[in-house]
């Protein structure tokens, strides 16, 4: 009772499976829910590009303008080529779907593991990094950044388990508010430049510590493509928009790449010309927020925007990672219970499963976000590249009007996230792009097992050529450690479904054996009593033997224990009494032909 109503306090009363057309979303709060990833990129994809580059010292930070706008223009191509897939592909699905329709499956496991992998260090860089931002303005909490981290990741699953109207509505504002303060940010840094001119260049020029290389220029290309993640999550939940879902969908799309494109360019360009050089303890956002406009109100308005939407960015995970696995697991891929529905339409064991794992992942890492961020963009890349190939496959295939231009616009998607997906791994292997590398294949071996599970499962269940077993008269074992009302009840059952019954108990007590024979007499004359000897004071090692003895005496295919067990009123007045039963049914459980029956006897406050 206790744990339904902090559920029905937490989550909300149950919803019919009726009202699920009623929880689409329309354009404005799925921006929100949808963008929320994707546009808190903003506030550390410009910061990865300079932490790389100052590794080649402070004149090396102006070469990131030029990679700004590379990654302005990769971030076009990739939204133009899921424009197009939201229209080919309205039931949602994204980079699995496309990849394993026309790619055949293990292309699409690769995508979907890619996809999933990215989902869960989303949340993770995300929250890590909206924790950042707090620190940035009050140094006193960077300490308690784990534990920050993870009460914010479960605070958003409760959100989420809500359901996704629900979640859409929280999460509006934040985002809304967002956008207005890196308008606020842009506009003023950019009319200050206008007319007061750039700040003079950092006193204290930063030692070189690697050569300007080709390499390091890439590896900084591809810490600031860590932007373009969650740019395909609303191709993979187009069921979740009000109908028409393709239309809208798409115009979706289009203003979150919009806001995205122009949003870090402006903070490029900004920490650029204001001369940011990215240091421990503070961020980028932070660094042009103080020059700008000073710690004043507007500084931590724009600090506390930052911080909430990156913390709210990880839900754009939560509506993804749980559409996907359900879809994988109506596939037989991963386990069906991913399939299920929970009390508000949503897929309550998704959402769990990716706060666990995301919150597993902090603790390990210690919240920071540059350690995570190697790990990052791997997978999202690679199914960035097995969609746009499918797709490319797809138009040849349909033939339709203009399927030209579509394949060449997938074409050159699909070309250039390939070429990310090779910058990445050569040039963050050694940093921890290997982990996600390694992970991705074992996760594909995974789903392979899990799906030849289910195969074999349908085999063996199978009626073709099945004949029902014989049953005859199988014996029924009492298991009893005294005499009371609930073993007398059990007792009663047991003539009643087979004549052929035996008590059992063992005997770890001289004297309480002593008096339960004197008791049975008066009690189940008719039921022999089998006593056990026990001289390690074991209670399931003697009764598993004894059971299989009688195995060879039995007749037909099955055996029946019967448990007597009596039940407090009380949930914690279990704690008081031995699970002696729940250990010897899980014994049970994995011995073929047994039959393990409670018998409840309910007792009064």
């Amino acid at each position: 009772m206790i744990y339904a109503r902090l559920k029905r306090v937490l989550i909300g009363n149950p919803l019919a499976t009726a009202q699920a057309r009623h929880e689409r979303l329309a354009k404005i709060p799925a921006l929100a829910i949808f963008a929320s990833d994707n546009l808190s990129s903003v506030a550390y994809a410009t910061e990865e590009i300079l932490l790389v580059l100052v590794l080649a010292g402070t004149s090396a930070l102006s070469l990131s303008p030029p990679i700004g706008m590379a990654i302005g223009l990769l971030t076009a191509i990739v939204a133009s080529s899921y424009w197009q897939t939201i229209h080919a592909y309205p039931s949602g699905g994204g980079a699995y779907i496309v990849a394993k329709d026309n790619l055949g499956t293990l292309p699409g496991l690769v995508a979907g593991g890619a996809l999933l992998v990215d989902y869960v260090l989303t949340v993770s860089v995300s929250t890590a990094s909206g924790v950042a931002a707090i620190t940035s303005a009050f140094p006193a909490l960077y300490p308690q950044r784990v534990a920050i981290c993870v009460s914010t990741v479960l605070l958003i699953m409760v959100a989420n388990l809500r359901g996704i109207r629900e979640t859409g509505r929280l999460f509006a504002v934040p985002t809304y508010w967002f956008i207005l303060c890196l308008l606020i940010l842009l506009g003023g840094g950019f009319y200050r430049l206008l007319t007061r001119g750039a700040p003079p260049p950092p006193a204290d020029p930063l030692p070189v510590q690697e050569p300007l290389t080709v390499l390091l220029i890439l590896r900084a290309f591809a810490s600031g493509c860590a932007a373009l993640t969650g740019i395909e999550a609303v191709a993979n939940g187009v069921q979740y928009f009000k109908p028409p879902e393709s239309r809208n969908a798409g115009i979706t799309l289009a203003w979150m790449a919009l806001i995205l494109g122009g949003s870090f360019l402006g903070v490029t360009f900004l920490a650029y010309f204001y001369g940011v050089v990215p240091r421990e303890g503070e961020t980028v956002i932070s660094m042009l927020g103080r020059q700008i406009y000073g710690r004043g109100g507007i500084y931590y308005m724009i600090q506390a925007a930052t911080a909430v939407i990156l913390l709210l960015a990880a839900n754009t995970s939560f509506s993804g990672f749980p559409m996907l696995a359900s879809l994988m697991a109506k596939d037989g891929f991963v386990p069906r219970q991913f399939a299920n529905r929970g009390d508000r339409l949503v897929y309550s064991n998704g959402i769990i499963i990716l706060a666990g794992l995301s919150s597993m992942l902090l603790v390990i890492f210690g919240g920071s976000t540059h350690a995570l961020i190697p790990l990052y963009a791997v997978g999202v890349f690679t199914a960035f590249t097995l969609s746009q190939s499918g797709m490319v496959l797809h138009w040849g295939r349909e033939r339709g009007r203009r399927w030209r231009a579509h394949a060449a616009i997938n074409a050159v998607g699909a070309a250039a996230t390939a070429i990310v997906v090779v910058v990445i791994g050569a040039s963050k292997f050694v940093h921890g792009a290997w982990i996600v590398i390694l992970v991705i294949p074992l996760l594909v071996l995974g789903f392979l097992t899990i799906r030849r599970h289910y195969e074999t499962l349908g085999r063996q269940l199978s009626l073709d050529g099945f004949s029902p077993p014989k049953l005859g008269r199988h014996p029924v074992v009492v298991l009893v450690a005294g005499i009371h009302r609930g073993v007398v009840t059990a007792l009663t059952y047991a003539k009643a479904i087979s004549p052929n019954v035996t008590a059992i108990t063992v005997d770890l007590d001289p004297t309480a054996t002593s008096r339960l024979r004197m008791q049975w007499k008066e009690w189940a004359p008719d039921i022999p009593l089998v006593v056990l000897d026990s001289p390690y004071r074991s209670i399931l090692l003697p009764i598993l033997q004894y059971i299989d003895q009688m195995e060879k005496q039995r007749e037909g295919a099955y055996m029946t224990i019967i448990l007597p067990e009596f039940v407090p009123a009380k949930w914690w007045q279990h704690l008081l009494h031995n699970q002696t039963a729940l250990l010897i049914k899980g014994a049970l459980l994995f011995r073929r032909g047994k039959v393990a029956i409670s018998i409840p006897y309910h007792l009064e406050q």
